[in-house]
């Protein structure tokens, strides 16, 4: 149940599977199960009252007028939050075995800024998860600085997109990339190469922390009414793209 965009290629694309995404208009939440755990990481407890401050943060959408639709999607929305909190969890403790300190931690409401595109890209779950996070953020930037782009990586990429790099001046007189552009509507691959790197180191970077995220949820116990929101052991599950 993992949410993976395409590895060296930066442009954004819809990925993840469903889960309820970050909502702005004011909802009161119901906190079932007020006692016991959410979760549990490698045998110890995520308190259910960490899942509750996201649903706080991030309030739900009125879009369901029955009242069997809305107790769904608010479940639906429990399981959400909790993988939020769950990567937060597993980010603090990789941050701790690899030595890092993470930042003081930002408000929750922070989550609520998160764009449209970092949804579009990243899937709700880890947009808003990197969004108020600091160790999430903390080991993303780590793993980014591990990768290494192989040259033949940042030509194959300038070859195949020839769009994106199209002079001001060509962009102005609307050439074609794929047919009648002369040599010099281009921008020159040195002038754009570092460029190119960043856009695919960050690419490689995200790609790396979904395959972190992966792994590391394998040692994840869900108590029930928690379980990943794509999870096809539970009634209320979606999975969509």
């Amino acid at each position: 149940m993992s949410e993976h965009p395409e590895v060296l290629d930066p442009r954004p694309a819809a990925v993840g599977h469903a889960e309820p995404h970050p909502h702005t208009a004011p909802h009161p939440h119901p906190h079932a199960h007020p006692t016991g755990p959410a979760a549990l990481v490698a045998g110890e407890p995520v308190p259910r009252g960490r899942v509750d401050a996201v649903l706080d943060a991030v309030p739900a959408r009125d879009r369901e007028a029955r009242p069997e639709g809305r107790a769904r999607a608010e479940r639906q929305r429990r399981r959400w939050a909790t993988q939020v909190v769950v990567a937060d969890e597993l980010a603090r403790r990789a941050c701790a075995a690899r030595g890092l300190t993470p930042p003081a931690e930002a408000a929750l409401a922070r989550a609520l800024a998160v764009r449209g595109t970092e949804v579009a890209d990243l899937g709700s779950i880890i947009a808003v998860a990197l969004a108020h996070s600091p160790a999430a953020r903390t080991l993303l930037a780590a793993l980014e600085a591990e990768q290494r782009v192989p040259e033949k990586a940042v030509r194959g990429y300038y070859d195949r997109n020839p769009d994106r790099f199209l002079t001001s001046e060509a962009l102005r007189r609307g050439v074609d990339p794929y047919g009648g552009a002369a040599p010099g509507d281009f921008l020159p691959y040195d002038e754009v190469h570092d460029d190119v790197v960043r856009e695919l180191r960050r690419a490689m970077g995200r790609q790396a922390f979904f395959d972190w995220l992966d792994r590391a949820r394998a040692e994840v116990e869900y108590t029930p009414g928690h379980e990943h929101p794509g999870d096809p052991s539970h009634p209320d599950h979606e999975h969509r793209h």
